[in-house]
């Protein structure tokens, strides 16, 4: 199974389609696999001594189920809530007398986190190898960044707006799931291949934006004005479709029974999306929040 989905497209189990590899084929009579012999003859052997067997390979994890995506998700999503909510209580309470200075540790938080988290999500997209520690420490610095932001809203625009987007990326969560199976969606190359290019667009703008603020040039593409709600509301339909093609690689993998492990991979993809869809109802919820 071939995708265009970065996040996938380095891991050879999702690509094999769950066929085993030449060189190490089921050895009939127990459906546990053995290596064979290899090409040096130093390596041959005629199994453990005293037992006549070839030495048992080592016990596999299992594969792949809905149950273990959902357990990897949940500890994925609970990291990014429980730093998110640290980040909120430990940096300064943000009133009317706070001045820029006496923020300064929140938007250190903001920028480290931001940061980190996509220097981590680039990493853990194009890791061939799945490593669980990595997307942990993507999770723990997303919640930092979604902390110290969501409380620069809050003060800003009102309590209901952290509130509002949270219920409504649970809210998107759970009804493109129920459409997803009710109205049986099949994902195809042409629209893996199209989420994929507007993925990386809205990230192409992302980075162009900050370097045109650093030079106090801001186009106001990713602000809380209208033509900041033009890429919040595309951003928004965007997640939309990045959930989709999560589930479908989902029930693609269960299908074909890749490694356990795996699991975590399908989570980090569905935290990203998760994540992408809050920042985006965020801005949608701020800007009809104005005065």
């Amino acid at each position: 199974m071939q995708s265009n989905n970065p996040v996938f497209r380095r891991s050879e189990e999702f690509q094999r389609g769950g066929a085993n590899a030449y060189g190490n084929q089921t050895h009939a009579g127990n459906g546990a696999t053995y290596q064979g012999y290899g090409n040096d003859p130093a390596q041959w052997g005629t199994g453990e001594p005293g037992t006549g067997m070839p030495p048992q390979a080592p016990v596999s994890q299992g594969p792949m189920t809905i149950d273990s995506v959902v357990q990897k998700t949940a500890i994925s999503l609970g990291v990014v809530i429980v730093t998110a909510l640290a980040t909120w209580i430990l940096t300064p309470e943000i009133t009317p007398a706070t001045t820029s200075a006496d923020l300064g540790s929140l938007y250190l938080a903001m920028v480290v986190g931001s940061l980190g988290a996509f220097a981590l999500s680039m990493v853990n997209s194009f890791k061939r190898v799945v490593s669980p520690a990595l997307v942990l420490a993507f999770c723990a610095l997303e919640g930092v960044a979604l902390g110290a932001i969501s409380k620069v809203f809050d003060a800003q625009f009102g309590d209901g707006v952290v509130s509002g987007a949270v219920i409504g990326t649970f809210a998107a969560f759970a009804g493109t799931l129920t459409a997803y199976k009710v109205f049986n969606i099949q994902v195809g190359d042409k629209f893996r291949k199209f989420v994929m290019a507007a993925v990386f667009g809205m990230i192409g703008l992302s980075l162009m934006e900050l370097v045109l603020s650093a030079f106090g040039a801001q186009i106001g593409l990713f602000g809380v004005s209208g033509l900041g709600m033009v890429t919040a509301v595309a951003g928004l339909v965007l997640g939309v479709f990045m959930l989709i093609m999560d589930f479908d690689f989902v029930e693609q993998g269960v299908a074909n029974g890749i490694p356990e492990r795996e699991s975590w991979r399908a989570a980090f993809a569905m935290t990203v999306s998760l994540v992408w869809i809050y920042t985006n109802l965020l801005r949608i919820l701020a800007f009809f929040s104005q005065d």
